[in-house]
């Protein structure tokens, strides 16, 4: 590279002065520029809107689009993160040829520090879908030494640690486009990681650049570290440590928090809560004001990166041992347990190399191991919330000897996949933490454990293999959260319009999903008994296949329920709700599929019809009785003592003497004996009203919704016909349909509970 060029890439970039100023301009939602006025058309021709009118010139605004909005978020990242060199814009090019200096690669994003430089290729979506990055990933292949070289030229005079960046949003990346940017030692963030180190910013100020290089450099050194450290070396639980002293600077810069966040789910378990500001602040002002803390930092340390030399003179009669020991330089190469906030307290203050900290070092814990001592550490505190506590508990049970422990591990974690990963269609949707959603885990738990999936165990055995499960979690977990993750996209993609309605819909709410993971289920066991599949060997994407013309039925059941179907469903609550979506599922598959016929199908939609049957039947009778007390009161109001003769037709009236007469003579007590008016039926009452309508029943028997239908008052009474109709069959083994008893329970709310009424009712209010 020569001078001229040097000098040249150098002016395309900004540093400390121009980035504060750029950075409120990239963190902008809009562009923004000031134009003559003779430009007004041009620019409103091209999308720009006017923001203010001066005297000589005019501001003018645009949204900015999805793919310049995502660059400008990473660059102000990296600003915020204390890269004191950044692009100018969108125009910087490296050349990555030395034969052949015009051949160029421009940079989405190219940052510089004391110590690293990235290179970023920023990719975006404007809704969530599947990324295709193999075309840019290998044209990076073919050309990063080139560009490193370039970098190297543009800064000769030191080493810089260098690193690739694929920085995505709302895209996910497949295993493929994962080895090629492992070709080029690069990393990815997606929006998650970049919103999570967005949100540590907000809390640490500068400090969070030590967990943001931490991610970034994860096993890189640190050569400028001074790592000798004075040290005892003991045992205590099985484990050894170290308890030593040191500056906060050391362990800020080779410490990792895992924070429990989405960033960070690839990770798991994790089990520390993000570091809140308000408590930092407290901490920072503490330590200014000469303030300090006794107790220990405690963290975990890999034996491989760190050295112990024990001291010639050592204590007689004592199992520790003094020495020398050498942490790690690495970054990310000691976990921080617990004591966060009392280490970041010192981030920002001039005591983070003049003043020492206590820190008990454990050597190559676990993360389950770490899991399981944050959790006694904290165990009587409230920092721990009890859905995290519960989290904790099932990720320490995952290797449990317990197989109901196992089990309680395995839904939880596939639970948070479902939640967490952006593969999954439910991604977001799952209330997973402290993060709240309209699905909560425990009922996507709750149906796994209901499913065939995971089959049958008590603590000690396994008393039936499942579907997945053959007794090795990681098997099962596999196979599971893909064949639900795959399940729910196909119905996702059918069902667009739904899917979009999210808690308003049917489908996107806990008693939709759980219905939907236990029909899956049904399915995959169909597919199993009539040997279409294997479950443990078929692949996932062949097993799909299987199942979608089962699944079809539901697809478009959703697309066509009616508005009232919707609201019957949607009051469906509680464990009866859940139920009953299940069963909904899997009647709609059968009606279509008459050889899908699973276990507890009939026996539920026979009690099913009972109950209908039994609740029709009390309105029945109530309804029954309120007809006999009203339209004796009305009658007698219209025609005083002659109501029976005046008010009731002569053939409805001596057809309930004839039936009272009848009665009577089988009847032994005079005082058991009945009345005509008592042998009037449904019907009866029906000619009653048509008789005497517009003086006396008009008001009160048209039924809400049919004020202004033609046909007069035979029309208006003819739902009296439909609860005859359903009375007499009451008596018979006729089931009642939900449709009936829904009209029943209307007639119910109007007539006995008062609490809907037609419009005459209404102006008599």
């Amino acid at each position: 590279m020569n001078e001229n060029t040097r000098i040249e890439l150098l002016g395309r970039l900004v540093g400390e002065n121009e980035i504060n100023k750029l950075i409120k301009q990239k963190r902008k939602e809009d562009l923004t520029e000031s134009i003559n006025p003779s430009e007004r058309e041009k620019y409103l021709s091209e999308g720009w809107e006017i923001d203010k009118e001066f005297k000589n010139s005019i501001r003018v605004r645009k949204s900015k689009n999805i793919d310049l909005a995502f660059e400008d978020e990473v660059w102000s990242l990296f600003a915020l993160m204390g890269y004191k060199f950044l692009n100018k814009d969108r125009n910087f090019s490296l050349p990555y040829d030395k034969n052949n200096p015009n051949q160029s690669k421009q940079l989405d994003v190219f940052a510089k520090d004391d110590e690293t430089i990235l290179i970023v290729e920023c990719k975006s979506s404007e809704t969530n879908k599947r990324g295709d990055f193999k075309k840019e990933l290998e044209s990076y292949i073919g050309i990063i030494e080139g560009l490193r070289k370039s970098i190297q030229a543009l800064f000769p005079r030191t080493k810089y640690k260098f690193k690739f960046i694929l920085a995505t949003k709302n895209l996910t990346i497949s295993d493929e486009d994962l080895d090629r940017l492992k070709k080029l030692n690069g990393v990815h963030l997606n929006d998650e990681n970049i919103e999570y180190f967005f949100q540590l910013h907000s809390q640490l100020g500068s400090a969070s650049r030590y967990q943001f290089l931490g991610n970034i450099f994860e096993g890189q050194e640190i050569p400028e570290m001074e790592n000798k450290i004075p040290a005892v070396r003991g045992k205590m639980g099985g484990h050894i440590y170290y308890s030593f002293a040191t500056e906060p600077e050391n362990l800020l810069k080779i410490g990792y928090v895992l924070h429990r966040n989405k960033a960070n789910v690839n990770m798991m378990p994790t089990y520390q809560r993000l570091i809140k500001k308000s408590r930092l602040k407290s901490v920072n002002e503490f330590i200014e004001n000469g303030g300090y803390f006794p107790n220990s930092i405690v963290i975990s340390i890999d034996a491989k990166n760190c050295h112990f030399e024990p001291a010639n003179t050592q204590v007689a009669n004592t199992i520790s041992d003094i020495g020398i020991l050498h942490l790690p330089k690495k970054y990310k190469s000691a976990y921080i347990i617990d004591g966060q906030h009392r280490l970041y307290g010192y981030s920002n203050s001039e005591y983070k190399n003049k003043n020492t900290i206590p820190i008990v070092a454990f050597v190559n814990l676990s993360r389950d191991e770490q899991v399981q001592l944050f959790m006694q550490i904290n165990e009587n505190q409230k920092a721990v919330s009890k859905d995290l506590r519960n989290t904790l508990n099932a990720d320490l049970l995952w290797t449990s000897d317990n197989f109901l422990e196992q089990h309680k591990a395995l839904c939880s974690r596939i639970s948070i996949y479902l939640g967490e990963d952006r593969n999954s269609p439910l991604y977001g949707k799952i209330s997973i933490g402290e993060d709240v959603k309209t699905i909560t885990l425990q009922l996507i738990t709750n149906a796994l454990k209901r499913s065939k999936f995971l089959g049958k165990v008590s603590k000690s055995k396994i008393e039936e293999i499942g579907l997945f499960y053959n007794g090795d979690i990681d098997f099962t977990y596999d196979r599971l959260k893909d064949f639900l993750s795959k399940g729910f996209e196909y119905l996702s993609i059918n069902i667009k319009e739904e899917w979009d309605k999210e808690s308003e819909g049917i489908i996107l709410i806990n008693r939709g999903v759980y219905g939907f993971i236990l029909l899956l289920s049904d399915i995959l066991n169909f597919l199993e008994e009539r040997k279409l599949i294997d479950s443990k060997k078929t692949s996932i994407n062949k097993i799909i296949e299987e199942a979608k013309s089962y699944i079809d039925p539901i697809i478009i059941f959703v697309k066509e329920i009616n508005l009232e179907h919707r609201e019957e469903l949607k009051k469906a609550y509680g464990g009866p709700g859940e139920n009953k979506y299940w069963r909904t599922f899997q009647k709609i598959v059968r009606d279509t599929h008459k050889e899908f016929n699973p276990d507890g199908l009939d026996d539920y939609i026979e009690k099913q019809e009972k109950q209908n049957n039994d609740r029709a039947f009390a309105i029945i009778r109530d309804i029954e009785t309120f007809f006999n007390n009203d339209f004796k009161v009305k009658l007698e109001d219209k025609f005083g003592k002659m109501w029976f003769k005046k008010g009731v037709p002569p053939q409805t009236g001596d057809d309930a003497v004839a039936l009272a007469t009848k009665k009577n003579r089988v009847i032994e007590n005079e005082e058991d004996e009945v009345e005509p008016w008592d042998c009037i039926n449904i019907i009866a009452y029906r000619a009653i009203a048509v008789k005497n309508w517009q003086d006396v029943f008009e008001k009160d028997y048209t039924k809400p919704g049919e004020e202004k239908i033609s046909g007069g008052k035979e029309e208006k009474t003819k739902w009296m016909v439909t609860l005859e109709f359903l009375r007499n069959q009451n008596v018979h083994s006729y089931f009642v349909s939900e449709d009936e008893l829904k009209f029943l329970e209307e007639l119910n709310d109007w007539l006995i509970k008062k609490e809907i009424r037609n419009k005459f009712q209404k102006e008599i209010v």
